[in-house]
């Protein structure tokens, strides 16, 4: 019988940081629907979707706020400046885990956006390439903050070295 890693880290009361075998996969997803959305949008509504400034301003402020919360507790937990409940470090576990899935979907899906438009030549085709791109490159931001995050709550246990 294999043992799945997962259940060897729930056993010991661990969890391992989010890595690329679990992003990349909600990455591929976002591309492949985001992609699609243009055909089936034109298809259904007779027009795509407009990618404005909202969009990317509005993933960058959450990345923002994401880095500031990661600075926050690696100052707290690392640096010793204070104590952080663990109820509290557990729920900004989970937010920065949530937000990095999250994050990995939204990036694919503006660069699946984006691809859909490669080829067309009309200037709303470019504006959207170019917004969809900066959109996604935002997503990466929040994905990069919310890893920071979920690494500024990691403790050092009592087995390694200082």
């Amino acid at each position: 019988m294999t043992s799945d890693p997962s259940e060897e880290e729930s056993r010991d009361g661990h969890l391992r940081p989010t890595g690329p075998a679990v992003l990349v996969p909600w990455a591929a997803v976002g591309l492949v629907l985001g992609w699609l959305l243009r055909p089936v949008s034109e298809r259904v509504q007779g027009t795509a979707p407009v990618v404005t400034w909202l969009q990317p301003l509005g993933l960058l402020f959450v990345a923002a706020v994401l880095g500031a919360v990661a600075w926050l507790t690696w100052r707290t937990v690392q640096g010793g400046h204070g104590y952080l409940d663990p109820q509290r470090a557990v729920n900004r576990f989970v937010l920065a885990r949530a937000c990095a899935l999250v994050g990995a979907l939204v990036a694919g899906g503006y660069l699946g956006y984006a691809v859909s438009w490669l080829g067309v030549d009309t200037d709303l085709a470019q504006q959207r390439v170019w917004r969809s791109v900066l959109t996604g490159l935002a997503g990466v931001a929040v994905v990069t903050t919310a890893l920071l995050l979920e690494r500024a709550c990691r403790v050092r246990s009592d087995h390694e070295e200082p």
